[in-house]
């Protein structure tokens, strides 16, 4: 016993070495504004909203004089095609954000390049990449949106099984978690309320022939224009999108980090390091948040009710493997779309 421990010890002890170098070497490739300058773009592909990131834009551009090309999608879409340039030998982006789960994927291509950027220090360490190769900078729960023309607050779901009540049949929406990976990822999350029993459950949401749309931020259009009354999306489009719209705080709320990646073969490498740096800091952190965004810097909160409980009671998702997306979305696609 005594032989194991120190065995043991000693691995640990070589592990946290070992990610403490990786981290340090990271951090000593700093940001070099004259060369960004020089550089004069940074390249972006990202899930961000248009509005978010036009704020960031002028931010970062006006404080260093570097301009922002910005091309958005779904977390799926914006993966596949820098995966896609990738693997082409032709990658023609410096940064990609978006969803941890898609971006975990893209991470095993070796797409990104080692570097942790010195304003998020202050970041809680569970978001913390320990391969320096991602940074987290704000997180994304997924909760029930409704209209608030059409229902009211008092009505709307307080626990997450109170969306198979038959009243709610026909008048929810949801991306299609058989094409959209954070969905299929959310879904499979419930086995950490449900265990064994998270897949009754989402057959059972499935029996209620939910309206299926292309991505997240496609929800909240749906609630607002009264095509269904309830919808399974991101809680900062409450604040981000005009119209009846509201949050049902229900007793689960799942979270899942949003990063960003510098890429290992970036044109603007300088101008893409700069950026993370801005986008981490107080005054990027700031920003986010007054668009309605959660993000990670302490004491830093959107304006919506209820925001700082749910950054202290959300369950964060756990991330499937390649493999395990797949069957899933394999799985997804038998319960939610064959006839």
């Amino acid at each position: 016993m005594v032989n194991y421990t120190f065995r043991a010890a000693g691995v640990l002890a070589f592990s946290l070495a070992a990610v403490l170098n990786a981290v340090g070497s990271a951090a000593a490739q700093p940001a070099s504004v004259e060369a960004a300058k020089k550089e004069g773009k940074v390249v972006i592909y990202g899930t961000v909203v248009p509005k978010v990131m036009a704020l960031l834009e002028k931010g970062f551009e006006s404080k260093y004089g570097v301009k922002v090309e910005y091309w958005r999608a779904d977390a799926t879409k914006v993966v596949e095609r820098a995966t896609t340039e990738w693997r082409a030998g032709r990658p023609g982006f410096d940064l990609v954000t978006g969803a941890r789960g898609p971006l975990l994927l893209a991470k095993q291509e070796n797409i990104f390049a080692k570097f942790v950027p010195v304003t998020a220090a202050s970041f809680p360490g569970k978001f913390k990449d320990p391969d320096g190769k991602v940074t987290a900078w704000r997180v994304t729960p997924v909760g029930v949106l409704y209209n608030t023309d059409q229902v009211k607050a008092a009505d709307t779901p307080k626990r997450l099984d109170e969306l198979l009540d038959p009243k709610w049949s026909g008048k929810i929406s949801m991306p299609d978690p058989s094409r959209h990976a954070s969905t299929a990822q959310l879904l499979w999350n419930f086995h950490q309320v449900k265990g064994d029993k998270w897949i009754d459950f989402v057959r059972g949401l499935a029996k209620q022939k939910p309206f299926l749309v292309e991505s997240y931020s496609s929800v909240p259009l749906a609630i607002v224009r009264g095509e269904t009354m309830l919808g399974l999306s991101y809680v900062q489009y409450v604040a981000q999108t005009k119209g009846p719209i509201g949050f049902a705080q229900t007793e689960t709320v799942f979270g899942d980090a949003s990063d960003i990646g510098v890429s290992a073969k970036a044109a603007n490498a300088n101008a893409a390091r700069l950026f993370v740096e801005y986008l981490c800091s107080t005054d990027g952190q700031k920003t986010v948040a007054d668009t309605g965004e959660f993000v990670l810097h302490p004491g830093i909160y959107p304006a919506i009710k209820g925001a700082d409980k749910v950054m202290a009671s959300m369950t964060y998702m756990e991330n499937p493997s390649a493999e395990q997306l797949a069957k899933l979305q394999s799985q997804f696609r038998e319960i939610f779309v064959a006839k």
